[in-house]
């Protein structure tokens, strides 16, 4: 039996020192890989462990990132990436986050990704099978301003 599913998911954590560029802030290719990050330990709270995933011959993959940077970070401050899916179509998704300074509550950055579902094995997309549907709650956008 499945988890019941997380809407929004809140992961927590710290870049580390090697995050920094020489702008002696966190490099945005870090914000990319927390992106993932966060949208792969959301997929296992919500019962889909990629292993999972593989062991059926599913996957997903990014079709495009989007990122908006509102204020520097630097390596050692406690954040939180909060990430929901805001839709589904026939085989997409559109996953979105912000990035949080858990300190003062600044929104860091806010981004979104659009991922596309994949028949492992034909490294074609297919439709999202209905057991995965049933694992994400869709998140409204009228919902969205008041996530922190």
């Amino acid at each position: 039996m499945k988890n019941e599913p997380v809407r929004i998911y809140a992961h927590r954590f710290s870049f580390p020192p090697e995050a920094e560029d020489e702008n002696r802030h966190v490099n945005n290719i870090e914000y990319v890989r927390m992106l993932q990050e966060s949208a792969i330990a959301h997929t296992r709270q919500n019962g889909w462990a990629p292993e999972e995933l593989h062991a059926r011959g599913w996957t997903w993959v990014v079709r495009s990132h989007f990122i908006e940077y509102l204020q520097p970070c630097q390596a050692g401050e406690e954040i939180v990436i909060r990430t929901w899916v805001a839709n589904f179509r026939k085989i997409r998704s559109l996953r979105k986050y912000r990035f949080v300074r858990v300190s003062d509550g600044a929104v860091l950055a806010n981004a979104q990704t659009d991922w596309v579902f994949l028949d492992f094995h034909k490294g074609r997309p297919m439709a999202i099978p209905p057991e995965v549907l049933s694992a994400y709650v869709v998140v409204p956008e009228g919902e969205e301003k008041d996530i922190r």
